[in-house]
């Protein structure tokens, strides 16, 4: 019996690191062993250590469940707790991420509102959990935006 594994929900990050690469000076590239670090491990060390924000408002932030934002956390402090005490690289990128948009920052999957086709302004009732912009204008096959 095959038993397929339910599919990982993407994670909220604010915005796209602007710097993705530290390492140690002195030291030669190729001679360098790397950390790879996710844009969402990086975005949970800014929510909790730069921005000071308990776990349950971090995990809030991100969509994700208090738990697994502590593994994501304890993940990324390793990481770069090993690149920074080991000389090693910092590679940041990849992982299973959307960048937040919406107004004020926010990501769209609040509760009210309404979704909005920006073409010839059809207009439905938000569902909480399902972003706008994955919805299609039943009219005219349109991206919905988030009014």
């Amino acid at each position: 019996m095959f038993i397929m594994a339910r599919p990982r929900k993407h994670r909220i990050v604010a915005k796209e690191p602007d710097v993705t690469y530290f390492k140690p000076t002195g030291i030669p590239l190729r001679e360098l062993e790397e950390n790879k670090l996710s844009v969402e491990e990086l975005e949970a060390l800014r929510l909790k250590d730069i921005k000071g924000l308990d776990q349950e408002a971090c995990a809030k932030k991100m969509h994700i469940s208090r738990p697994t934002f502590q593994r994501m956390l304890a993940t990324a402090r390793k990481k770069t707790a090993d690149a920074i005490v080991s000389g090693k690289a910092l590679r940041i990128g990849g992982g299973d991420y959307m960048v937040g948009r919406g107004k004020m920052g926010g990501t769209g999957l609040g509760p009210g509102g309404e979704c909005v086709c920006p073409k010839c302004g059809y207009k439905s009732t938000h569902a909480v959990g399902s972003p706008c912009m994955h919805q299609k204008c039943p009219k005219c096959g349109t991206t919905m935006s988030r009014a």
